[in-house]
């Protein structure tokens, strides 16, 4: 950009301001309809953010439902809301998981659905910004948990005899190629998801995941109440909460009954490198 164009739009901004994205946006949501009636669901990270929306929305779908966190206090008032149970965990406690499996049963009278959402981003600006702490807390909570929490999920609902579900939540970075450890997570994931799927279906275990796009929460900074504009997201905004959380409810019920080691990316085909997207950016 020329200094006489850059020099230009900082006067127009000056004199009227940042320009303003207004974008419309119609967000469906499917009223209840027990769609999940009968279900006892874990949801790891639970509390807030998109593992929240996905709880109350398996609630109102009838399912008893249990959310997971390390804070307690914010735990009791998130299951408060929504009318379901908790219990404190920390994922990378690997030690904690056949305890907490056999409590989780305990409390909801069984359990058939591991929704393993907890996860983090470092953000690092680049390659040269990881760190080996960076590195290994992110593998720790969003891979090596998943890996041992759903082996001890697993486990038990094979020893029970009862058809269950597995559902994690990827991203859409998981379908690209990344830098970061974070993105690694993700990719490492999608393979995970249909490893499991291809080895358990015969025992009437299906295995998927839900790659979002960028969306509300604490982790992106985006909050549903403020400005979600995103240029680079196919819709111009950041997707809700709520919107993702019908995905799972669908992925969890036996609409999906012949649904199992899918990546269902939630981002309005952004990811999907055509050839026009070749043509127009090269």
């Amino acid at each position: 950009m020329s200094a006489k164009i850059y020099i230009k739009r900082v006067a127009r901004y000056l004199l009227k301001g940042l320009p303003v994205n207004h974008v419309t946006a119609n967000i469906m949501t499917v009223a209840p309809n027990e769609l999940l009636k009968g279900r006892k669901i874990i949801v790891t990270g639970g509390s807030r953010g998109l593992g929240f929306a996905m709880a109350k929305k398996f609630v109102q779908e009838g399912a008893d439902v249990l959310i997971t966190g390390r804070n307690e206090e914010t735990l009791r008032i998130s299951a408060e809301k929504i009318n379901c149970k908790y219990l404190v965990l920390n994922v990378c406690d690997i030690s904690s998981f056949q305890c907490f499996i056999e409590k989780a049963d305990a409390m909801l009278g069984g359990i058939d659905s591991l929704v393993c959402n907890a996860g983090i981003s470092l953000h690092e600006k680049d390659f040269f910004n990881v760190t080996e702490d960076s590195f290994e807390s992110q593998i720790d909570t969003n891979l090596k948990s998943g890996v041992f929490l759903s082996q001890r999920f697993l486990s038990f609902v094979l020893s029970q005899k009862v058809e269950a579900n597995l559902l994690f939540i990827s991203s859409e970075v998981g379908d690209l190629a990344d830098n970061r450890p974070y993105g690694w997570t993700k990719a490492a994931i999608n393979s995970f998801v249909k490893g499991l799927a291809s080895g358990f279906a015969e025992k009437g275990i299906r295995v998927n995941a839900i790659s979002p796009g960028i969306t509300c929460s604490d982790m992106t900074g985006f909050r549903s109440t403020e400005d979600i504009y995103i240029s680079t997201n196919a819709t111009k905004r950041a997707y809700l909460p709520e919107e993702v959380a019908e995905v799972a409810t669908f992925l969890l019920s036996d609409c999906s009954k012949c649904i199992s080691g899918q990546i269902i990316v939630c981002n309005n085909g952004k990811t999907i490198y055509t050839r026009e997207k070749i043509e127009k950016y090269g």
